[in-house]
């Protein structure tokens, strides 16, 4: 598993085997009353869940791709009237400046004030 994009399809098949065998320890908890039977079927349970939470943090690793933004035309550049967005951009910089000053404030991204 050296291709990066054979990770999303062995996740997916990972996940379903997974619930597969969590449903079979479930089944079998439900069709017993014997004490150590129903141990055992939770540690499975448990290490299964184990199992889940390793395979979320494997996929985390591979970053996803990420699609190219489609380039808007400006409607200054076609001759039209201001569209809201193009009325809203310098706003939202402005804002985008404000917090890069309130986390400088705040110590960066560790949090303190």
């Amino acid at each position: 598993m050296t291709q990066a994009q054979d990770i999303p399809a062995w996740c997916l098949n990972f996940q379903i085997k997974l619930m597969t065998a969590l449903d079979a320890a479930w089944t079998s908890i439900e069709a017993t009353n014997d004490p150590a039977a129903i141990r055992q079927a939770r540690d499975k349970a448990k290490a299964i869940g184990d199992l889940a939470a390793m395979a979320r943090k494997v996929a985390l690793i591979v970053p996803t791709a990420r699609a190219a933004p489609a380039a808007a035309p400006s409607s200054r550049a076609a001759g039209i009237a201001p569209t809201l967005a193009d009325a809203l951009a310098p706003v939202a910089a402005q804002a985008e400046h404000a917090r890069r000053a309130l986390d400088k404030l705040k110590g960066g991204r560790r949090g303190r004030l």
